[in-house]
């Protein structure tokens, strides 16, 4: 990559990349029952869909085409791939929404779920543990997992979802899932999908980002706007001069009940990193396109930006609350885009990358690869 790339195209090309390479820690392979050869849909003689049938007969009969299997069932070494998001639960394990399928990683061991449990074979994009533990896999186009710790149960558009691509997940104070997608969003109380549109309100339906907050106000991020629904109507969310917020990609309310809004650009006719702390708002803290963000035990915000440079600058920043620290920078013609955030338990931060999961423990980096 070499130029700047609009979040929407952005968002395409990461549907169809496969990215490999890191360094780090040792590959310990495990014994030759566990390993799964490699191998495309093109291996197995299916071929590549060339027109947008042949994609839908591909995927309604459950394939994605551009779907690469890892090696091993399970590895010591890290997924060397795209790593959407990751979160650790209330077991201490990590989980990882990647282009390999779903991983997990218990300090030892990344175990490929997808593989292991014979799940389909999509690229998961975000995840989520709900409040009863269960764990929700939103894919690109293959619809949502539920994993009770027990099994699995898919659901898609057969089963009365909106869509079957999950860009964010989330629930509110009632228990209720909902699933943000291309088309809009999806409640779901554990027996039926309502959907929201933008007939109902959504400033857009293609909607990136999903949050309660501690009032138990339901906000939406999307490519036009942002919106916030109490249970009964959607009301936009505008700045102090009446203005939409664009591109909208990340929503995150920090220890002290702020809200911070990741938008496009200044460079794109964004308003960059915004926080608000519900009575008015601060715009442009960061003038960069922010793509993902959590909190430390400290009180730090971590952010992954795209600065929208030349040479397509992502980097991992610490925000004091008055300075930005930078810790690390990817300005490189291959330069490894930056996506989910998380502090674990131990207070090691993880990000994911489209060439894998690293861990930062505050002094050097852990990328888990041979």
């Amino acid at each position: 990559m070499n130029k700047v790339i609009p979040y929407s195209h952005l968002h395409l090309m990461m549907i169809f990349v496969f990215c490999t390479s890191c360094t780090g820690q040792v590959n310990t392979r495990l014994p030759n029952d566990t390993v799964n050869k490699q191998q495309t849909i093109t291996d197995k003689g299916l071929g590549i869909p060339k027109t947008p049938d042949e994609m839908k007969s591909f995927l309604d009969a459950g394939v994605d085409p551009y779907f690469v299997e890892t090696e091993d069932t399970f590895s010591t070494k890290g997924p060397q791939c795209i790593v959407r998001n990751l979160i650790q639960d209330k077991a201490g394990n990590l989980w990882l929404a990647t282009w390999h399928g779903i991983i997990k990683y218990d300090g030892t061991t990344f175990t490929n779920y997808t593989l292991k449990e014979g799940l389909i074979h999509f690229h998961v994009t975000t995840l989520f543990e709900d409040s009863k533990g269960n764990i929700w896999f939103g894919t690109a186009r293959g619809g949502v997992y539920r994993y009770d710790g027990r099994s699995f149960t898919l659901y898609t558009t057969k089963n009365g979802m909106i869509d079957n691509t999950a860009n964010c997940i989330a629930e509110d104070k009632n228990g209720n899932i909902w699933i943000g997608t291309e088309k809009g969003a999806s409640r779901f109380d554990g027996k039926t999908f309502i959907h929201f549109t933008s007939e109902d309100g959504l400033s857009d339906n293609y909607v990136n980002a999903i949050l309660k907050d501690k009032t138990g106000m339901i906000w939406f991020g999307t490519k036009n706007g942002i919106n916030r629904y109490d249970g009964k109507s959607f009301a936009t969310f505008t700045d102090k001069n009446k203005l939409p917020f664009k591109q909208v990609a990340s929503l995150f309310e920090d220890k002290n009940g702020n809200i911070w809004i990741g938008s496009g650009s200044e460079q794109a006719g964004g308003k960059g990193l915004c926080q608000y702390n519900g009575k008015s708002v601060r715009t442009s803290i960061s003038p960069y396109y922010v793509m993902y963000m959590c909190q430390d035990k400290k009180g730090n915000l971590w952010l992954a930006h795209n600065k929208g440079s030349d040479n397509v600058n992502f980097a991992l920043y610490c925000y004091d609350g008055k300075l930005f620290t930078k810790i690390i920078e990817q300005n490189k013609t291959d330069n490894p885009v930056i996506f989910g955030i998380i502090e674990d338990k131990s207070g090691n931060i993880w990000f994911g990358t489209t060439k894998g999961v690293c861990r930062y423990d505050g002094k050097s980096f852990n990328t888990f690869t041979e």
